[in-house]
């Protein structure tokens, strides 16, 4: 993922937890807020709840890889923050997918198929 699909700033983060919607199941919790930029941007937490580091890494690795799998079905002019719960840690990558998938469809950032 390239930097401009990234969201960094305290005050990107604040501005979208504000203004945009969330939507939840077990493992992550999604906020979305449409916007005017081109291409969606991702924002990731994942606590210390969740595990330690190697856990909470290999977590951002799994979200990070099913968005890119996802981009071309995803709302293009979006931010996406993900926070993952600590159930998300005893997931593989296809599970993980799948979740995200699942939350994302709730979201109606993904077309149900």
């Amino acid at each position: 993922m390239n930097k401009q699909q990234r969201i960094k700033k305290n005050k990107e983060f604040q501005r979208v937890f504000k203004k945009g919607k969330s939507f939840a199941n077990r493992q992550f919790i999604v906020y979305l807020l449409k916007g005017e930029q081109e291409e969606f941007r991702l924002g990731l937490s994942v606590s210390k709840k969740v595990g330690n580091a190697v856990a909470r890494n290999r977590v951002k690795r799994y979200i990070r890889q099913a968005f890119l799998e996802l981009k071309d079905d995803l709302l293009p002019n979006a931010d996406y923050i993900i926070i993952a719960r600590p159930q998300a840690a005893k997931l593989d990558f296809h599970e993980s997918k799948k979740s995200l998938e699942h939350v994302l469809k709730i979201a109606r950032a993904l077309p149900k198929k």
